[in-house]
């Protein structure tokens, strides 16, 4: 029996590591959670059974970790630590994964969430393993979840879109999820004020066009997502979470992408925007954007981002300043404190963990390095049982310690890596890199790598890196299907021995390399995709090829075929994988398709070409996906891996698996790779896409396994001894050489030929390094160069020659035209290149000609849609008219064939129409019988009369009920409804589809007129054109240089024509193939021939030429072309004339005379027949003209009548869709209400549930309330037998109770914990009683018994005592369970009554929903025509509402106006009548004098009593009847006099303020004059006291002088005057408002006397 188990795991936190104690943290990696202890760095592993470990979380108080796994129904896992054994198992219904997970700190609650696609909030006791409450909310991806560390009865989960606090209420055992959300603000931080979407209360009131309804009304929402619809223009995009953490007060901190931070209030829900205090000087290139994580600290909170800083946030109030707190390596991940807050653990996104300790002196140190990139490879330093390598993809290289896993050194290549191998024979190991080198690296001392060479044998990227079992030579297959043959040993600097080509994708090479033979064989696995088969190759290696590898390669370092024994074998199905056993006899090989591993043995005999192998074992896998196999050491197992993250290790002969291990799973893409120990005793398995290295060991190996292997290790290793020792002794020479030694062909420049030739083709790089292959290929063109030196001179030479004569030809094509120029490349004399060019522009022609053709296709496609669309589907074409003489044009109404579908709806309407109308007509006859039957004969004129009425309500309704004038082109519209009769949706319908046939109707009338004006104008063109036939002909007989006018028709006219594409109007050349240039060539030679041959003999048509004048008959019209023949003896002088031949001069001139009259009577008639012909032609047309103008009238006409009608199917369409929008905002709020009473129903469920609950629990607090109080109250009784004083004593006793010290925290803990000790519910009653107790051990204790008592009566009492302690301890449980669930039915009763207020609130809307359908349903909008005059309003100002007007009929107002008739003319009898009392007038007069003197007593009477001493307002009161109404008139006339007298104070006040600054600019210019007048007045006063003093001292007086004081005198004593009468006239204005004042103060006054 097997038994294989993992010792240790290495790998790096992918998620966030948690503290499960002060000292130790956690995380999860591959299958695996990894326990790493801070202050010893020892590691525990926990291994997941199931597959790989999803979310993590650890409750601290109680030490366990809880994690899922990663399958189909996951489940969740608590385990305790240290000891990690299972506490429970939590299964829920989860159906894919859960994605969060998180403990309360106090309780045994936890939490989980799901993803897709249950979107599922559970609170579990996990304790119990049952799950206490649930909620989904889909669609939402949580991404922090966590619990108020100061009340597990908060939960908030944050998102990028959104964060929600959920409250979890409990009610004895029954607990409840309610959710919160929290309004973010918008991006800019501004907080936006949403609208009520349900009950919006700013819609605007549209008193015309019916009710204005919600946005998901008119969406025609109904459901639930009614309730958050919201247009696209009415969403603002807000601020995005990021992170959040509790704070001791309850509150939240929220930190955003976008760089702000939110406070939220963790009662209210209310945000707050916390505003930054700028630091004076701003840190360049450090810009806090978008924070990842974030702890809460005392006095602020500590935010990390992307740019590898820590920084200190101190909040006060509203606002926060930012410090740097901490830099680290790279971008900070995750934070998180230790529960004592000691230290602060901090992970980069690589993985790296690091641990900042807090004090007077901080620490800051590194608890786990991670990896530069993912694992690539491992392998073991030989032997295998100290240290093992590991590579990852950027080319970082570790050596870890076997026994623990931890790092023992680095060495870093810096660049990217792929593959990894050690070498058996020495201490040393290769590396391959993407770059295609491969570095080799000293580990004798495995603290202390060292980089000692780097070969490069090629660019292509390095896939695989083999030793074989020797060590002899290391096998590298690159990218490209090339295998190299390295010499392992570093004697030989790694020397490359050669290549070999296979195929591309290499997946797998193999080597058999036994002690007993000097070869190495070599197997190489390669696919054929074209035939989906796999390809084998084999070939030997000799020992001795280092010596020999001259002769083994060529000159490009190719290794020969022949020499190598090179098979090849084809697999007729893929492999995946594939090794060759050690006696190379057969291969095993894991198919791809299928999940069997098989056999195939090779054959015995050597065969040429290839050689298809069949299956001889085959054995099922038991692995998903495809694997891999490899070989143990001593080739005795079969080791495979796959997909699924099983190991498995079979017997070599029988497949048989004796031992298998999960080390990884298929959610982690399964294992990458596998190596085992030379003795086979250490296994390394690395997972592909999980980062987890698992190191397995074995725990159980025995027998004949354990034996075969140690035996082979130790022969091994003794065989290797000396030679490892010798290839160790030259690394520790080389290690003093330089590290990046070459060999001597890389070292070795190439020096450059003195050949020209030479120069040309071998060119030396000595700044980048060439690779080995291209080196041997470069050697081997630089030896045939050497070879073929003349014969290449002679080549040249010529080549030299024929570059002359191109030139030549070239400087000849620059001087000709363009059109027969060449293109520079056609000279080109390189016929490849030539020929390349010529495929590329044939290429770009055909390119170019299919680009061309889709075009032309698309547009012929395009065009076939618009002419089907808007032509061949037309039953009436669309044309026009034009007139002869004047710029009218007339179109037609274009018109498509109805379907089927309308006219059978039309029909349906028509029929349902007509039956109504015969319906109406029986119940009108059934009424106007029962009318004759019942009215007497005296009512038969009032008969007549309604007859009448019935009669014009029958026909057609009139134009201006109507509201078109559609009966004017014949269209009946005796179906149609009245506009005044549309009420249900029905009608509305059946009178759309009325007229749209009525407006059919009215286009094919018009049509009609318009096909007869049609015909009427090719009527008149046809007779144009035949009348302009005759007058051409006039017009050449006169020899006239007239127009003829003909008309023609537009394309306007005859639109088929530009469907049509004529000869002409094509302008490019049509391009003829050849074939079709000889048809068009045969067939014009064709007809010439048939030409020639219609002619025959001309005899007679000469004849009548030359006889006639090729004419049988002189016409009349040939009179005017009629020439008299000159005698022949004109030609003489007329002196030598005979009589004769003046006679014959005398009949010439007499005939020329009479021919001239002839022409010019038969000129006159042409001229006249002319103008009477173009005279008919311009009244013909002109006709045709007038006719088409009217017909232009009625076009116009006819399109208003549509117009008309469309307006009328435009408002019946409208009212019916505002109708179905009312009915879908009535189907919400219906659902709504049906919503909401479903919730009143569970609420009510809920509240009566949590009564009965109460009911009961308190049912059995009042129990235990009364047994306490029993226990208290039978006391006395139970010790009645011993003496009442003792009895007082133990009664006193018996009150008391022991004190419990509460533990107090340290002070330096108490000042670094925010939180405090958080309260643990059930956890802190449990240790509460315990101490309890031991208090109540001490108060038992028989010291503290009273002296004389028995100590039985004082065990009874301890007992007696014990049992009241522990029953009143029940009693205080009980209570706060009481009390917590009253609590819980007072929400509920609050959330019963909310849904109470929103159902009154939705029947309520219900209701005025419904009163405006009513109403809608019975305003109706209607069309009304207008003659012109009735519609005209002044200054334009058209009034939308008639909130005051009616709509009744004109017959209405006549039938008014002839009762006012009938009324008036009994008036005037009535009046007669009055006239005759009248004679009774004067015997009443005296009675009324008689009356008049009574009155004029008692209006003395009303003076005395007026003048009696009465206030105005009683006076007021007793002559007012209506005295409160007069009172309210005085107000309101005092208010309104009021406001007249304020708006004039303000305007007075106004004035006077423009005023004051006018006249302040008037005293400052008046300032400068004085200013200036004093400056001339000082002159003044100077010459002034000049002149007096000459005045004085000449002792006389001027008049003048006298003269100006006076005049001086008399003005200031009138400015004085003036002063004075301004301020009486202000007095007496003052005073004349105060009159007015008291004159309104006492207003309205008294009556005269």
């Amino acid at each position: 029996f097997m038994l294989i188990a993992s010792e240790w795991v290495q790998g790096f936190p992918k998620q966030n590591v948690h503290f499960i104690n002060n000292s130790t943290i956690c995380y999860p990696c591959g299958n695996f959670v990894i326990f790493i202890n801070i202050e010893t760095k020892k590691k525990t592993v926990l291994q997941c059974m199931n597959g790989i470990v999803g979310v993590v979380a650890t409750n601290i108080p109680y030490e366990v970790v809880a994690f899922s796994d990663r399958r189909l129904r996951p489940l969740i896992y608590i385990y305790n630590f240290p000891g990690l054994t299972r506490r429970n198992k939590l299964k829920g219904n989860i159906l894919l994964d859960y994605t969060l997970l998180s403990f309360s700190y106090c309780g045994t609650y936890l939490a989980s969430y799901s993803s897709l696609p249950e979107f599922e909030l559970a609170v579990w006791n996990w304790e119990l393993g049952v799950i206490l409450c649930k909620k989904s909310q889909p669609g939402m991806d949580v991404s922090q979840m966590t619990f108020n560390p100061m009340n597990w009865h908060q939960l908030c989960l944050s998102s990028p879109s959104a964060v929600t606090v959920w409250t979890i209420e409990r009610s004895n055992q029954e607990h409840h999820l309610k959710a919160k959300s929290i309004k973010l603000p918008m991006e800019d931080g501004s907080f936006f004020n949403e609208t009520d979407v349900i009950f919006p209360t700013s819609l605007p009131k549209d008193l015309i066009y019916g009710p204005v309804l919600p946005v998901s009304a008119i969406a025609g929402l109904v459901g639930e997502e009614a309730e958050t619809f919201r247009p696209k223009d009415d969403l603002f995009p807000s601020l995005h979470p990021s992170m959040h953490c509790w704070t001791p007060t309850s509150d939240l901190y929220v930190g955003c992408e976008e760089g702000h931070l939110l406070m939220v209030n963790g009662e209210t829900l209310k945000v707050t925007l916390l505003t930054k205090i700028e630091d004076t000087v701003p840190k360049e290139g450090r810009n806090l954007i978008s924070p990842v994580t974030m702890v809460y600290q005392k006095g602020g909170v500590l935010i990390s981002g992307i740019d590898g800083f820590v920084y200190s946030f101190t909040l006060k109030d509203s606002t926060y300043k930012v410090e740097d707190f901490l830099e680290i390596e790279g971008p900070v991940e995750h934070m998180v404190f230790s529960p004592n807050y000691h230290m602060l653990l901090i992970k980069t996104d690589k993985g790296s963990v690091y641990i900042y300790t807090l004090g007077e002196e901080p620490t800051f140190d590194k608890v786990l390095e991670a990896c530069d990139g993912k694992f690539q490879a491992i392998d073991f330093i030989p032997p295998g049982n100290e240290y093992c390598m590991k590579l990852t993809h950027s080319g970082e290289v570790c050596v870890w310690y076997i026994e623990d896993g931890t790092c023992a050194s680095r060495i870093y290549l810096n660049t990217p890596a792929t593959v990894l191998a050690c070498s058996p024979s020495s201490l040393s190991a290769a590396v391959g890199t993407m770059g295609g080198s491969v570095h080799f690296l000293d580990v004798r001392d495995a603290e202390a790598p060292q980089a000692i060479h780097r070969a490069f044998p090629s660019e292509w990227s390095v896939q695989h890196l083999l030793y074989d079992q020797r060590g002899i030579y290391l096998l590298v297959g690159t990218s490209e299907g090339f295998v190299f043959i390295i010499n392992a040993n570093p004697s030989s600097l790694f020397q490359i021995l050669g290549f070999i080509e296979m195929g591309k994708d290499i997946l797998q090479i193999s080597t058999v390399s036994l002690l007993e033979t000097d070869i190495v064989e070599v197997m190489v696995l390669f696919p054929l995709p074209e035939t989906g088969r796999s390809r084998l190759e084999i070939f030997t290696l000799p020992k001795i090829l280092p010596q020999v590898s001259a002769s083994f390669t060529d000159e490009r370092g190719r290794l020969k075929d022949a020499l190598i024994h090179r098979f090849r074998y084809e697999i007729e199905h893929s492999l995946s994988s594939a090794v060759l056993d050690f006696q190379s006899h057969q291969i095993y090989g894991f198919c791809n398709q299928v999940p069997y591993i098989c056999s195939y043995l090779l054959p015995e005999q050597e065969h040429s070409g290839i050689c298809v192998l069949k299956p001889h074992q085959k054995v099922q896998s038991k692995h998903y996906g495809p694997g891999t196999l490899s070989l143990s050491p001593h080739g005795l197992w079969l080791i495979t891996i796959a997909k699924g993250g099983i190991l498995c290790i079979r017997d070599v002969r029988t497949l048989e698996t004796f031992v298998r291990s999960r080390s990884h799973s298929h959610q982690g893409c399964g294992i990458q790779s596998v190596k085992i120990s030379m003795d086979g005793q250490n296994i390394l398995v690395n997972g592909r896409d999980d980062g987890t290295l698992v190191y397995l060991r074995w725990r159980r190996l025995g027998g004949n396994l354990a034996s075969d292997i140690i035996h082979y290790c130790q022969k091994l290793l003794i065989s290797l001894s000396n030679t490892m020792d010798e290839e160790n002794d030259y690394l520790s020479i080389q290690q003093g050489e330089s590290l990046n030694l070459e060999s001597k062909s890389e070292h070795t420049n190439m020096k450059p030929s003195t050949d020209s030739s030479q120069e040309e083709l071998v060119q030396v790089d000595n700044i980048k390094e060439v690779p080995w292959i291209q080196q041997k290929s470069q050697e081997a063109i630089k030896n045939e160069v050497k070879l073929f030196s003349k014969k290449r001179k002679e080549i040249k030479t010529g080549i030299k020659a024929l570059a002359k004569t191109v030139l030549s030809m070239m400087e000849e094509n620059e001087t000709v035209d363009n059109i027969a120029k060449l293109d520079q490349k056609e000279f080109g004399l390189d016929l490849e290149e030539l020929e390349r060019l010529h495929d590329e522009n044939e290429e770009e022609v055909e390119k170019i000609r299919k680009d061309t053709e889709m075009q032309n296709l698309a547009k012929a496609y395009l065009a076939e849609l618009i002419k089907e669309e808007c032509w061949n589907s037309m039953a009436v074409k669309g044309r026009a008219l034009k007139c002869f003489h004047m710029p009218y044009v007339v179109e037609n109404f274009p018109m498509k064939e109805r379907t089927e579908e309308e006219l059978k709806e039309l029909k349906r309407v028509l029929q349902q129409k007509k039956i109504e109308t015969e319906c109406l007509k029986l119940r009108k006859e059934i009424v106007e019988v029962q009318s004759t039957i019942t009215l007497a004969k005296k009512h038969h004129e009032e008969e007549d009369e309604e007859e009448e009425e019935v009669a014009v309500k029958n026909p057609n309704l009139p134009n201006y009920l109507l509201g078109s004038l559609s009966t004017d082109f014949g269209v009946q519209a005796s179906l149609l409804s009245s506009q005044l009769e549309l009420h249900s949706r029905e009608e509305k319908i059946n009178q759309i589809v009325l007229l749209k046939d009525v407006i059919y109707k009215v286009k094919t009338a018009f049509n009609n007129e318009f096909d007869a004006a049609y015909k009427q104008k090719e009527f008149e063109v046809a007779r144009v054109k035949e009348r302009n036939v005759r007058i051409q002909e006039i017009i050449l007989d006169l020899d006239l240089e007239e127009v003829v006018w003909q008309p023609e028709f537009d394309d306007c006219e005859k639109p088929e024509r530009t469907l049509v594409v004529e000869n002409k109007e094509i302008t490019a050349q049509k391009l003829l193939n050849p074939w079709l240039k000889a048809k068009a060539e045969l067939t014009v030679s064709r007809e010439m021939e048939r030409w020639l041959q219609t002619r025959g003999p001309n005899t007679r048509r000469r004849a009548l030429m030359d006889m006639m004048g090729g004419v049988l008959e002189v016409k009349k019209e040939d009179i005017l072309r009629m020439v008299i023949p000159q005698p022949a003896f004109m030609a003489k002088p007329d002196a030598v004339w005979s009589e004769e031949e003046r006679r014959q001069f005398k009949d010439y001139e007499k005939k020329v005379k009479e021919l001239n009259e002839e022409r010019d009577k038969y000129r006159k008639s042409l001229e006249a027949e002319m103008k009477k012909l173009q005279n008919s032609i311009q009244e013909s047309t002109q006709n045709f003209d007038e006719h088409l103008k009217r017909l232009f009238e009625r076009r116009v006409k006819a399109e208003m009548v549509v117009n008309q009608e469309e307006l009328k199917i435009n408002n019946l369409v409208f009212s019916l869709l505002l109708d179905e929008e009312i009915s879908s905002r009535e189907a919400f709020l219906n659902n709504y209400l049906t919503r909401k009473q479903e919730e009143k129903n569970q609420t009510s469920e809920a509240i009566q549930k949590a009564r009965e609950d109460l009911d009961v629990y308190k049912e059995h607090y009042d129990n235990l309330l009364a047994e306490d109080k029993v226990l208290d109250r039978s006391f006395k009784k139970e010790f009645s037998e011993i003496p009442s004083h003792q009895v007082d004593i133990l009664y006193k006793l018996f009150k008391r109770r022991p004190r419990i010290h509460k533990q107090k925290t340290h002070s330096d803990a108490a000042s670094i914990v925010p939180f405090g000790e958080r309260p643990e519910s059930g956890k802190l009653h449990k240790d509460a009683f315990v101490q309890l107790m031991k208090a109540m051990d001490d108060l038992d204790n028989i010291n503290n018994m009273p002296e004389g008592l028995d100590p039985s009566v004082w065990d009874h009492f301890c007992i007696t005592r014990r049992a009241k302690v522990e029953n009143e301890q029940k009693v205080k449980q009980k209570a706060a369970g009481l009390m917590e669930m009253m609590a819980f039915l007072r929400r509920r009763t609050e959330d019963d009554e909310k849904l109470q207020q929103e159902i009154e609130k939705v029947s309520h809307e219900l209701m005025v929903l419904q009163e405006e359908k009513v109403r809608f349903q019975l305003n109706l909008t209607i069309q009304i025509l207008l003659k012109q005059g009735q519609v005209e309003l002044e200054n334009f100002q058209l009034l939308l509402e008639y909130p005051d007007a009616i709509l009744i009929n004109k017959s209405i107002i006549e039938d008014l106006n002839s009762v006012i008739r009938t009324q008036g003319q009994k008036k005037v009898a009535s009046m007669m009548e009055s006239k005759e009392v009248h004679k009774g007038i004067f015997q009443i007069e005296w009675e009324h004098k008689k009356m008049e003197m009574e009155m004029e007593d008692l209006n003395q009477k009303a003076w005395d009593i007026q003048m009696l001493f009465f206030s105005r307002d009683r006076q007021k009161y007793l002559n007012e009847p209506n005295y409160e109404t007069l009172i309210a008139i005085q107000i309101g006339i005092m208010e309104q006099t009021i406001a007249v007298l304020e708006k004039t104070h303000k305007k007075n006040v106004e004035n006077c303020k423009k005023l004051l600054k006018k006249l302040g600019r008037y005293s400052n210019q008046k300032d400068v004059a004085n200013y200036t007048l004093s400056c001339n007045l000082r002159e003044e006063l100077v010459a002034v006291s000049e002149r007096k003093d000459i005045c004085n001292a000449m002792g006389s007086k001027l008049t003048c002088e006298k003269i100006a004081k006076e005049r001086y005198e008399n003005m200031m004593q009138q400015q004085k005057l003036t002063n004075i009468a301004k301020q009486q006239a202000e007095q007496i204005s003052i005073l004349q408002a105060e009159v007015e004042r008291l004159r309104m103060r006492t207003f309205p006054a008294l009556g005269q006397i």
